[in-house]
């Protein structure tokens, strides 16, 4: 049978899993050409890579380390 831990451990997995596949899902819309921020060209590797890309590599090391800053904060 299982106890408590069991059941909050099985449930995090799953919340886990779906934050995961949440994040995996590609964008629909097409890659820029040109970064949001800075303007600078986006390179070709990338917007293959990923599509729906709107920033330079720079830039979006730097919404991600705000982003994580501010959710610090709140």
């Amino acid at each position: 049978m299982a106890d408590l831990m069991d059941i909050a451990q099985e449930r995090q997995a799953l919340i886990l899993d779906a934050q995961i596949a949440n994040a995996r899902k590609s964008s629909v819309m097409p890659s820029a050409f040109k970064c949001e921020d800075c303007d600078a060209p986006i390179p070709e590797a990338r917007r293959i890579a990923l599509l729906g890309v709107e920033t330079c590599v720079t830039c979006q090391h730097l919404r991600e380390a705000k982003r994580r800053h501010y959710a610090v904060q709140a």
